[in-house]
């Protein structure tokens, strides 16, 4: 099976907190295309973020297709809150680590193997 890591679809993947007690995860794609075929495969699931990030899928506030921007935004509550005493990135900036190594399957997106990578170009 062909695949094409996320990183080469998304032109941003970042994370920042969303008050003191939530994480956002932004997932930004290059082209409408990709995007589209993420939002309608529902690729991004609480059962995959629950499994990358090792925890309990309800610890995933919500997870949120925005077309104007081509984005998915997921929203985690914080496992302690912004500046607390044991908390290690008080802005948040540096949670969207795990999302980096995801690949996308290309058969699943057009059907085919290599075509799918040509297709993407």
């Amino acid at each position: 099976m062909n695949e094409i890591p996320l990183t080469e679809l998304a032109s941003v993947i970042r994370s920042k907190n969303s008050g003191p007690f939530e994480l956002t995860l932004d997932i930004l794609f290059h082209r409408e295309k990709e995007y589209t075929y993420i939002k309608e495969t529902g690729f991004f699931t609480k059962e995959l973020i629950s499994r990358i990030y090792g925890i309990p899928a309800s610890r995933i506030i919500k997870i949120i297709h925005f077309d104007p921007a081509w984005a998915v935004k997921i929203t985690l509550m914080r496992p302690v809150a912004s500046g607390a005493v044991g908390d290690s990135d008080v802005y948040g900036a540096q949670q969207h680590a795990p999302l980096l190594g995801l690949t996308i399957p290309l058969d699943k997106m057009t059907g085919e193997g290599d075509e799918g990578k040509e297709a993407l170009s």
